[in-house]
Protein backbone atom coordinates (compact mmCIF):
# COMPACT_ATOMS: atom_id res chain seq x y z
CA UNK A 1 0.00 0.00 0.00
CA UNK A 2 1.28 3.62 -0.77
CA UNK A 3 1.78 5.97 2.03
CA UNK A 4 0.55 9.62 2.97
CA UNK A 5 -1.70 9.46 1.65
CA UNK A 6 -2.76 5.50 1.43
CA UNK A 7 -3.86 4.37 -1.79
CA UNK A 8 -4.74 0.95 -2.79
CA UNK A 9 -3.24 -1.44 -4.71
CA UNK A 10 -2.36 -0.28 -8.15
CA UNK A 11 -3.34 2.99 -7.41
CA UNK A 12 -0.12 5.60 -7.62
CA UNK A 13 -2.04 8.77 -7.51
CA UNK A 14 -5.62 10.01 -7.57
CA UNK A 15 -6.98 12.68 -9.63
CA UNK A 16 -10.88 14.07 -10.26
CA UNK A 17 -12.01 13.51 -13.66
CA UNK A 18 -13.08 16.72 -15.48
CA UNK A 19 -15.04 18.18 -18.45
CA UNK A 20 -13.36 21.26 -18.04
CA UNK A 21 -9.64 19.92 -17.07
CA UNK A 22 -9.90 16.40 -19.00
CA UNK A 23 -12.16 17.74 -22.57
CA UNK A 24 -9.80 16.11 -24.68
CA UNK A 25 -8.97 13.04 -22.77
CA UNK A 26 -9.32 9.63 -24.22
CA UNK A 27 -8.95 6.10 -23.72
CA UNK A 28 -7.09 3.83 -25.33
CA UNK A 29 -7.49 -0.01 -25.12
CA UNK A 30 -5.26 -2.82 -23.67
CA UNK A 31 -4.73 -6.13 -23.81
CA UNK A 32 -1.94 -6.12 -20.89
CA UNK A 33 -2.10 -5.08 -17.10
CA UNK A 34 1.48 -4.50 -16.31
CA UNK A 35 0.34 -3.20 -13.08
CA UNK A 36 -0.93 -6.69 -12.23
CA UNK A 37 2.12 -8.38 -12.75
CA UNK A 38 3.74 -9.25 -9.63
CA UNK A 39 0.58 -9.08 -7.55
CA UNK A 40 -0.67 -12.34 -5.51
CA UNK A 41 -3.52 -11.42 -3.57
CA UNK A 42 -6.65 -9.23 -4.84
CA UNK A 43 -9.79 -7.98 -3.09
CA UNK A 44 -13.01 -9.38 -4.18
CA UNK A 45 -16.37 -8.79 -3.61
CA UNK A 46 -18.94 -11.84 -2.30
CA UNK A 47 -20.92 -11.60 -5.72
CA UNK A 48 -18.03 -13.11 -7.19
CA UNK A 49 -17.14 -16.25 -5.22
CA UNK A 50 -19.46 -18.29 -7.39
CA UNK A 51 -17.24 -17.09 -10.20
CA UNK A 52 -14.15 -17.14 -8.74
CA UNK A 53 -14.12 -20.46 -6.29
CA UNK A 54 -13.65 -22.21 -10.41
CA UNK A 55 -10.05 -20.82 -10.62
CA UNK A 56 -8.08 -19.01 -7.76
CA UNK A 57 -8.85 -19.68 -4.05
CA UNK A 58 -10.29 -17.59 -2.07
CA UNK A 59 -9.24 -16.35 1.63
CA UNK A 60 -9.98 -13.43 4.15
CA UNK A 61 -6.88 -11.42 5.09
CA UNK A 62 -5.38 -11.30 8.48
CA UNK A 63 -6.08 -9.15 11.24
CA UNK A 64 -9.02 -7.93 12.99
CA UNK A 65 -10.88 -6.20 9.75
CA UNK A 66 -10.18 -8.98 7.14
CA UNK A 67 -11.30 -8.69 3.56
CA UNK A 68 -11.82 -11.34 1.04
CA UNK A 69 -9.42 -11.78 -1.35
CA UNK A 70 -8.39 -13.88 -4.11
CA UNK A 71 -4.93 -15.69 -4.60
CA UNK A 72 -3.59 -15.55 -8.21
CA UNK A 73 -0.41 -16.38 -6.51
CA UNK A 74 0.87 -17.82 -2.67
CA UNK A 75 3.87 -16.19 -2.74
CA UNK A 76 4.46 -12.17 -2.53
CA UNK A 77 5.37 -11.43 -6.25
CA UNK A 78 4.12 -14.04 -8.13
CA UNK A 79 1.19 -13.98 -10.50
CA UNK A 80 0.56 -17.43 -12.35
CA UNK A 81 -2.71 -16.07 -14.28
CA UNK A 82 -0.22 -12.62 -16.10
CA UNK A 83 2.87 -12.89 -17.65
CA UNK A 84 6.10 -10.40 -16.49
CA UNK A 85 4.42 -8.09 -18.61
CA UNK A 86 0.52 -8.66 -17.62
CA UNK A 87 -0.89 -10.36 -20.28
CA UNK A 88 -2.94 -13.56 -19.18
CA UNK A 89 -1.08 -16.87 -19.77
CA UNK A 90 -5.00 -18.15 -20.17
CA UNK A 91 -7.55 -16.60 -21.86
CA UNK A 92 -10.19 -19.31 -19.79
CA UNK A 93 -10.23 -16.83 -16.32
CA UNK A 94 -12.05 -14.85 -14.46
CA UNK A 95 -10.72 -11.36 -13.36
CA UNK A 96 -11.82 -9.88 -10.51
CA UNK A 97 -13.78 -6.60 -10.63
CA UNK A 98 -11.15 -4.69 -8.78
CA UNK A 99 -8.97 -5.44 -11.41
CA UNK A 100 -11.18 -4.05 -14.36
CA UNK A 101 -11.94 -1.06 -13.12
CA UNK A 102 -8.44 0.29 -12.55
CA UNK A 103 -7.79 2.69 -13.14
CA UNK A 104 -10.64 4.25 -12.44
CA UNK A 105 -12.22 4.87 -8.53
CA UNK A 106 -14.96 6.65 -6.62
CA UNK A 107 -13.96 8.77 -3.86
CA UNK A 108 -14.35 11.19 -1.41
CA UNK A 109 -12.47 13.97 -2.33
CA UNK A 110 -12.50 15.86 1.04
CA UNK A 111 -13.14 13.15 4.41
CA UNK A 112 -16.79 15.74 5.11
CA UNK A 113 -18.21 15.45 0.95
CA UNK A 114 -20.90 12.98 0.89
CA UNK A 115 -21.03 12.32 -2.61
CA UNK A 116 -18.35 10.32 -4.69
CA UNK A 117 -16.37 11.54 -7.07
CA UNK A 118 -15.06 9.79 -10.34
CA UNK A 119 -11.43 9.44 -10.29
CA UNK A 120 -8.68 8.14 -11.86
CA UNK A 121 -5.03 7.41 -11.71
CA UNK A 122 -3.00 9.48 -13.63
CA UNK A 123 0.33 7.43 -13.89
CA UNK A 124 -2.04 5.29 -16.18
CA UNK A 125 -0.96 5.11 -19.77
CA UNK A 126 -4.68 3.88 -20.97
CA UNK A 127 -5.99 7.41 -20.52
CA UNK A 128 -4.61 10.80 -21.51
CA UNK A 129 -4.39 13.73 -24.26
CA UNK A 130 -4.03 11.10 -26.77
CA UNK A 131 -4.13 11.63 -30.39
CA UNK A 132 -6.16 8.16 -31.03
CA UNK A 133 -8.40 6.80 -28.54
CA UNK A 134 -12.26 7.04 -27.30
CA UNK A 135 -13.06 10.27 -25.77
CA UNK A 136 -14.53 10.98 -22.25
CA UNK A 137 -16.35 13.88 -23.26
CA UNK A 138 -18.25 15.21 -25.91
CA UNK A 139 -19.19 18.73 -26.51
CA UNK A 140 -18.83 19.29 -22.41
CA UNK A 141 -20.32 16.02 -21.56
CA UNK A 142 -19.16 12.63 -20.28
CA UNK A 143 -19.60 10.57 -23.35
CA UNK A 144 -21.29 6.89 -23.40
CA UNK A 145 -17.62 5.65 -22.34
CA UNK A 146 -17.88 7.83 -19.19
CA UNK A 147 -21.17 7.20 -18.10
CA UNK A 148 -20.06 2.98 -18.00
CA UNK A 149 -17.05 3.76 -16.53
CA UNK A 150 -19.28 5.49 -14.02
CA UNK A 151 -22.11 2.81 -13.91
CA UNK A 152 -19.57 -0.11 -13.10
CA UNK A 153 -17.68 1.91 -10.58
CA UNK A 154 -21.00 2.39 -9.08
CA UNK A 155 -21.72 -1.31 -9.01
CA UNK A 156 -18.57 -2.05 -7.39
CA UNK A 157 -19.19 0.46 -4.79
CA UNK A 158 -22.88 -1.32 -3.77
CA UNK A 159 -20.92 -4.54 -3.90
CA UNK A 160 -18.59 -3.79 -2.07
CA UNK A 161 -20.65 -2.44 1.01
CA UNK A 162 -22.30 -5.64 0.88
CA UNK A 163 -19.53 -7.42 0.86
CA UNK A 164 -18.59 -5.33 4.18
CA UNK A 165 -21.51 -6.46 5.79
CA UNK A 166 -21.05 -10.09 4.88
CA UNK A 167 -17.95 -9.95 6.64
CA UNK A 168 -19.21 -8.23 9.61
CA UNK A 169 -22.27 -11.20 9.89
CA UNK A 170 -19.47 -13.63 9.69
CA UNK A 171 -16.76 -11.63 12.49
CA UNK A 172 -19.83 -11.92 14.45
CA UNK A 173 -20.39 -15.37 14.42
CA UNK A 174 -17.02 -16.15 15.09
CA UNK A 175 -16.57 -18.26 12.02
CA UNK A 176 -13.09 -17.09 10.78
CA UNK A 177 -9.94 -19.05 12.07
CA UNK A 178 -6.42 -18.30 11.02
CA UNK A 179 -5.76 -21.02 7.82
CA UNK A 180 -2.65 -22.81 7.19
CA UNK A 181 -1.63 -24.85 4.75
CA UNK A 182 1.06 -27.72 3.89
CA UNK A 183 2.10 -28.81 0.51
CA UNK A 184 4.69 -31.56 0.31
CA UNK A 185 6.49 -31.29 -2.87
CA UNK A 186 8.03 -34.51 -4.21
CA UNK A 187 11.99 -34.49 -4.04
CA UNK A 188 11.72 -32.14 -1.18
CA UNK A 189 12.48 -33.30 2.43
CA UNK A 190 10.65 -30.03 4.02
CA UNK A 191 6.91 -28.97 3.34
CA UNK A 192 6.04 -25.48 2.19
CA UNK A 193 3.60 -24.06 4.81
CA UNK A 194 1.61 -21.02 4.21
CA UNK A 195 -0.07 -18.80 6.63
CA UNK A 196 -1.12 -15.16 7.00
CA UNK A 197 -4.70 -15.20 6.19
CA UNK A 198 -7.95 -16.43 7.71
CA UNK A 199 -10.28 -18.92 6.50
CA UNK A 200 -14.02 -19.98 7.59
CA UNK A 201 -13.83 -22.58 10.51
CA UNK A 202 -15.65 -25.72 8.85
CA UNK A 203 -16.46 -27.06 12.07
CA UNK A 204 -18.06 -24.50 13.54
CA UNK A 205 -19.91 -23.47 10.81
CA UNK A 206 -21.42 -27.44 10.73
CA UNK A 207 -21.95 -26.73 14.30
CA UNK A 208 -24.66 -23.55 14.03
CA UNK A 209 -27.99 -23.86 15.21
CA UNK A 210 -30.32 -24.97 12.42
CA UNK A 211 -32.41 -21.77 12.77
CA UNK A 212 -28.83 -20.06 11.91
CA UNK A 213 -28.39 -22.12 8.75
CA UNK A 214 -31.60 -21.47 7.79
CA UNK A 215 -31.59 -17.92 7.78
CA UNK A 216 -28.09 -17.96 6.12
CA UNK A 217 -29.13 -20.04 3.78
CA UNK A 218 -32.03 -17.92 2.41
CA UNK A 219 -29.46 -14.88 2.54
CA UNK A 220 -27.50 -16.46 0.10
CA UNK A 221 -24.84 -16.12 2.48
CA UNK A 222 -24.09 -19.78 2.77
CA UNK A 223 -23.52 -20.91 -0.35
CA UNK A 224 -21.01 -18.27 -0.50
CA UNK A 225 -18.96 -19.44 2.73
CA UNK A 226 -18.79 -22.82 0.76
CA UNK A 227 -17.70 -21.48 -2.49
CA UNK A 228 -14.99 -20.21 -0.50
CA UNK A 229 -14.57 -23.19 1.45
CA UNK A 230 -14.13 -25.59 -2.28
CA UNK A 231 -11.90 -23.06 -3.89
CA UNK A 232 -8.91 -23.86 -1.08
CA UNK A 233 -8.34 -27.06 -2.88
CA UNK A 234 -7.31 -24.75 -5.51
CA UNK A 235 -4.22 -24.13 -3.38
CA UNK A 236 -2.15 -26.65 -4.78
CA UNK A 237 -3.14 -26.23 -8.61
CA UNK A 238 -1.56 -22.59 -7.81
CA UNK A 239 1.26 -24.74 -5.89
CA UNK A 240 1.61 -26.55 -8.89
CA UNK A 241 1.64 -23.84 -12.09
CA UNK A 242 4.23 -21.47 -9.83
CA UNK A 243 6.45 -25.05 -9.92
CA UNK A 244 6.01 -25.13 -13.56
CA UNK A 245 6.74 -21.13 -13.82
CA UNK A 246 10.30 -21.82 -11.33
CA UNK A 247 8.51 -19.76 -9.38
CA UNK A 248 9.09 -21.30 -5.74
CA UNK A 249 10.67 -20.19 -2.83
CA UNK A 250 12.57 -22.13 -0.53
CA UNK A 251 10.41 -24.81 1.82
CA UNK A 252 10.22 -23.92 5.31
CA UNK A 253 10.84 -26.16 8.73
CA UNK A 254 7.30 -26.48 9.95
Amino acid sequence: MASAPQLPIFYNGLEPLSSETHANYKVRPANTAPFLAGQHAIPVTVEEFPLIQRYMPIVFSAGDDPVPIALMGLNEGVNVFVDAGGALVDDNVYIPAYVRRYPYMLTRLRPDAEELSLCFDPTSPTIGDFEDGEPLFADGQPSELTRNILQFNENFEQAAARTNQFMTEIREMGLLMDGEVTIQQEGNDQPFVYRGFQMVDEAKLTDLRGDQLRKMSQSGMLPLLYAHLFSLSLMREIFARQVRAGQMPAPMPM
